[in-house]
């Protein structure tokens, strides 16, 4: 799978990266209470109709985004059929993170994480068929028609209807 798409694979590898520096690096934000992060959920928590901003419900719709990309990029490099391969995937990865943070100094292991990590990682995959589905169908399409008239039917595409 990964000779087959090489630049996916690097891209992927890349972004895997990044989230391992996140995940696993320093934390990422200023613990002081002049931080910007702090500023801006003290200015949301003055006023009614955004009280419901907190720390604890940023940081889950952050870690959902971040395991979106996860999702799709899993879903690419394992293909449609293998769906449920991708959010698996994404699951064990987000298991493996939480797990080694437990055994950092400074880096907090949550159930919350895992549950957005692999929230993220399933609407990535989500997205991904459906991004992927007109390109499928149009192939399918194409080797039906190759099989109808005797020709070779494309590489790398599917024969099942």
């Amino acid at each position: 799978m990964f000779h087959r798409y090489p630049f996916l694979s690097f891209v992927t590898f890349a972004y895997l990266g990044v989230v391992a520096w996140q995940t696993l690096g320093p934390q990422p934000f200023d613990e002081s209470n002049d931080g910007w992060l702090w500023r801006m959920l003290r200015f949301f928590g003055r006023h009614d109709l955004t009280e419901w901003i907190t720390y604890q419900r940023v940081e889950f719709t952050a870690n959902v985004f971040m395991f979106i990309p996860v999702g799709t990029f899993f879903l690419l490099l394992f293909g449609r059929r293998l769906w449920f391969a991708a959010i698996a995937a994404g699951v064990a990865l987000t298991v493996v993170i939480e797990t080694v943070q437990r055994y950092l100094p400074n880096r907090v292991s949550d159930v919350s994480d895992i549950i957005a990590n692999s929230t993220g990682a399933f609407i990535g995959v989500m997205l991904g068929l459906m991004l992927t589905t007109a390109s499928s169908r149009r192939r399918r399409n194409e080797n039906r028609t190759a099989d109808s008239s005797g020709r070779e039917p494309r590489i790398g595409a599917s024969t099942r209807p």
